[in-house]
């Protein structure tokens, strides 16, 4: 029987860690550091066959944690978790031999599939994962590294040549995974700012005890573990354009901080008494809807409002149909050097499911199955049968068929959609409203208000007076 690998976690988020520990623990032999000064001691001792290094740490960030655990140990293969999405870290990252990185938040399968093929390889350390993952992302589309040829993609294209000319506060709104990051990123290339840096921060991916120390920055000694000065966001974006994603996640006291830095464009590092001044373009994006949350006092309508000069609404993948075969189609592009040079095609049986599936996860989820397809499918023609199970469950399938013919208003169809996807969630979670919020992203009390709102019971079935 093979020796049990050894992972060590390192993540200054306790949360983090403990959920890699629980979801790792079963496979491996797991040791966790919640710093780099700490990682590299555990590290001694340990001797871990693979290391999951958190990019954004106090004491010591991953990368220069990186960099050190080169000069002591050559062979054990890195991969960095990171919240900033930015090609200057993964050009860091391989600079000193990690193997590739995560953004985070990060899907299991894909960690859980990056562990065990890291582990797999035979070959010592290779940069070469990283390296062909990073050249294929950044294959063009139609416009930029977006694809889309629908009538609502080609309109928002247009908008965003327009808004890019003009140096003013963007709000993208739409849900999870389609591609806010990549229509701020071309604001930003196409603006005068283009020569400048471009700076992303997940803030829903930053603990909230950092989050005004990532912004702003520190000065050394502005608290315990502030062993030196760190510049923050806001100014390492100076004259470029600072992304704030799920901007909706900040707490009340740092939209305060922010609101303050968007009017005066300075701000004040952690520990510091005199202002910082900066020239910075802010584009902020989020999946919640911000007018409900301001209506339960979640977040600054005052701040709303500085943000939402001008408002870009992605529409999301099921809406816009006739563009699922063009995005399948590139991305199976953009997969087949990473896949020996393969290459798939779809027939119709197939293609119809593809475009009948509501698509929840939107176009980060296409892009995932069709991954799954050049790894998994036995033919390089693909048929239904040899689909993911859950594109042939479709919940909206009959539901946007009777919008199109007008028997059904859409309104009618969403709250449907909405109350099915809720009643799913709060079964399979044995009605713990937590763990239901957790399955469907987002939180206990927006869940809360969504029954309320939908009239959905907060108990089972069987267990309500009859």
């Amino acid at each position: 029987m093979s020796e049990r690998k050894r992972i060590l976690v390192v993540d200054d988020e306790q949360a983090i860690r403990e959920s890699l520990r629980l979801l790792l623990k079963g496979n491996f032999d797991i040791a966790l550091a919640e710093d780099g000064i700490q990682a590299l001691s555990v590290a001694e001792e340990f001797h871990p066959d693979m290391v999951l290094l958190d990019v954004m740490m106090p004491r010591r960030d991953g990368i220069e944690t990186l960099r050190l655990l080169r000069e002591k140990n050559q062979d054990v293969p890195v991969v960095m978790l990171t919240a900033t999405n930015t090609v200057r870290t993964a050009v860091q990252a391989m600079k000193y031999g990690a193997v590739d990185y995560l953004n985070k938040p990060f899907e299991i399968e894909e960690l859980t599939g990056l562990i065990v093929s890291t582990l797999d390889q035979k070959n010592g350390i290779s940069t070469s994962s990283v390296s062909a993952r990073v050249a294929a992302r950044n294959i063009p589309g139609d416009f930029g590294l977006m694809v889309g040829r629908s009538s609502p993609m080609s309109d928002l294209f247009k908008t965003v040549m327009q808004v890019a000319e003009r140096d003013t506060t963007v709000l993208i709104v739409g849900e999870s995974g389609t591609g806010k990051e990549l229509i701020a990123r071309r604001i930003h290339e196409e603006s005068k700012r283009k020569n400048q840096p471009f700076v992303a921060i997940n803030c829903a991916a930053i603990p909230e005890s950092l989050i005004e120390s990532e912004l702003f920055g520190h000065e050394k000694g502005a608290f315990t573990s502030a062993v030196e000065k760190r510049i923050g966001h806001c100014e390492l974006a100076d004259k470029g354009t600072l992304f704030l994603d799920e901007i909706g996640e900040l707490s009340l006291p740092v939209q305060v901080k922010l609101l303050r830095f968007l009017q005066e464009q300075e701000f004040y590092r952690v520990g510091r008494s005199k202002p910082v001044k900066v020239d910075v373009r802010i584009i902020a994006a989020t999946n919640r809807n911000l007018e409900e949350m301001i209506a339960e006092k979640r977040f600054r309508q005052d701040l709303f409002y500085r943000i939402n000069v001008i408002n870009l609404r992605i529409p999301p993948l099921r809406d816009r149909y006739e563009d699922i075969k063009v995005l399948a189609e590139h991305f199976v592009n953009r997969f087949s050097p990473l896949y020996g040079g393969r290459t798939l095609s779809f027939t119709k049986d197939c293609m119809d499911v593809l475009t009948q599936y509501s698509w929840p996860g939107n176009v980060r989820e296409l892009e995932n199955v069709v991954e799954s397809l050049m790894a998994l499918s036995p033919s390089d023609e693909v048929t239904a049968d040899v689909l993911p199970k859950k594109l042939h469950d479709s919940p909206v399938d009959t539901n946007r068929d009777t919008v199109f013919t007008g028997s059904l208003k859409f309104e009618e169809a969403e709250r449907m959609f909405e109350s099915e996807m809720i009643l799913k969630a709060l079964k399979k979670s044995n009605y713990v409203q937590t763990r239901a919020a957790d399955l469907l992203g987002i939180s206990r009390r927006i869940l809360k208000y969504k029954m309320d709102k939908l009239g959905i019971s907060d108990r089972p079935p069987e267990d309500r007076p009859s």
